[in-house]
């Protein structure tokens, strides 16, 4: 008998081959490693009767979103005193602003002073007291734009994508999607003001190096009408909605793991009279565990899509948007309070769901990043683990939004009759490059061919000749 991990008599040792299926390979445990109680075997070389297999189901995560009445709602006011999305030059107070690429600067374009606005994340806590969350916290970022404000929400006719300009500095703008010409005439309600925003600091002369050399890597199958089409005219700054969630979570899960007592060799006689010979396999003894982990779970600034175009863009089939969570995460410990002079000469996606419309996605979200913890804390388990179980508690969350930086190219390839829009994208902060291009399937299966052709006419020979020597 052997000795749980966690301490106990452990049951009689079983033996598996790997030919084989595991000849116990219910969701019982023989032992309860982690709390150090086991099953007696029968008898000593004989294997222990399992128990009855319990539920083996995943339970929701209670994570109910936050209304005016809800005891659990708690409002944390972010404003900054100052209009809403309009920062002022400390100097003269004149509101023409603009940005300065290459960090969060602004400069008054009447007297030409320059100053940094605070990072938010330092000003209001947001990285302290996630182990103290209860209930959810939203920030004021909610509040609409009024009809005031030179920042206006446009409806493309090309796609239907929501796209938000600042008609200050853009009274002509395309879809960053599609590539529409944008008409001031479809005009539509806007969304939120975010909290905060994460400032492009990279150029667009680097952005525009990055898709290029993106795409030159992938000429050799690319599609030749792409080829002779492409062009980095195309590249527009984007600014993309996402809700940044804290959360205090508390997770649980239960299954059962194996861990190696010995491998050793046995002799099997196979054949019979003259063609009998005697082969070794490989045999392992093992013990197995009932598994419980239970543990407390603090997440940071975990990022969640807000805008229902883009997140239902990204499930779609017809065009590849999905590239652009490839670029997450941001530092977004480095945001600052919105301001419409970041968006001179940018457009953005319309941010249209709120915290009760991503709460479930955000739950899914903890779910499996408290999954992997829960892996990294079965090291002594050399066999496995499989998990049957498990539980997840959102004692505490708090919601911040904000605009991330996008370099966009995008390129609309119609193949057999079906309209595919593939997209490269920069990461505006750090540079990194994801996207995808229209290939040429003859290349690819003529690439294939040619590889196979060489591999089959030299693997051929051989097995004919070991046919013959057979």
């Amino acid at each position: 008998m052997t000795t749980p991990p966690d301490g106990g008599a452990g049951p009689a040792r079983r033996s598996w081959t790997p030919e084989e299926p595991d000849p116990d390979d219910s969701a019982s445990a023989d032992a309860a490693g982690e709390s150090g109680a086991s099953t007696p075997p029968e008898a000593a070389g004989e294997p222990a009767p399992p128990a009855e297999p319990g539920p083996a189901e995943t339970e929701p995560v209670e994570h109910s979103a936050p209304d005016s009445t809800d005891e659990g709602h708690t409002v944390l006011d972010m404003s900054t005193g100052k209009g809403v999305g309009l920062d002022k030059c400390p100097k003269c107070g004149a509101t023409e602003v603009e940005h300065l690429v290459g960090g969060a600067d602004l400069r008054c374009s009447f007297c030409r002073h320059t100053w940094t606005p605070e990072a938010i994340d330092a000003r209001f806590g947001l990285s302290e007291g996630i182990e103290s969350l209860r209930g959810f916290v939203v920030s004021t970022g909610s509040s609409t734009i009024t009809d005031t404000e030179s920042l206006v929400t446009l409806s493309c006719s090309g796609c239907g994508a929501e796209v938000v300009i600042d008609t200050d500095d853009n009274l002509a703008s395309r879809c960053h999607w599609c590539r529409s010409t944008l008409s001031i005439e479809a005009q539509i309600p806007n969304g939120a003001v975010p909290d905060g925003i994460l400032p492009f600091t990279v150029p667009k002369e680097d952005a525009v190096k990055r898709i290029a050399d993106f795409v030159h890597a992938r000429r050799m199958f690319a599609d030749s009408t792409f080829k002779k089409e492409f062009t980095t005219d195309n590249v527009l700054p984007v600014y993309l909605p996402y809700l940044v969630v804290d959360g205090n979570i508390h997770a649980q899960v239960l299954g059962e793991g194996e861990i190696t007592d010995r491998t050793y060799l046995v002799p099997v006689r196979r054949g019979h009279g003259k063609d009998a010979r005697t082969t070794y396999e490989r045999r392992y003894d093992f013990t197995r565990y009932a598994v419980v982990r239970d543990f407390d779970l603090h997440v940071d600034d975990l990022m969640i899509e807000s805008s229902e175009d883009f997140a239902g863009a990204v499930a779609a089939s017809s065009s590849t948007t999905n590239i652009v969570n490839s670029l997450l995460p941001y530092d977004v410990k480095n945001m600052v309070a919105f301001d419409t002079g970041y968006m001179r000469g940018c457009t953005s996606e319309k941010r249209d769901l709120d915290v009760k419309e991503v709460a479930g996605a955000a739950g899914d979200m903890f779910l499996s990043i408290a999954r992997a913890k829960a892996d990294g804390m079965t090291a002594q388990y050399d066999r496995g683990v499989r998990w049957d179980a498990e539980k997840l508690l959102v004692k505490g969350s708090r919601w911040v939004s904000v605009l991330l930086p996008v370099w966009l190219y995008s390129y609309r390839h119609v193949e057999g009759g079906r309209p595919m829009v593939h997209y490269v994208a920069v990461n505006g902060r750090n540079g990194q490059t994801m996207g995808s291009v229209p290939v040429n399937k003859g290349k690819i299966v003529g690439a294939a061919f040619a590889v196979g052709v060489p591999v089959t006419a030299i693997t051929m020979p051989l097995g004919l000749a070991a046919m013959a020597s057979a």
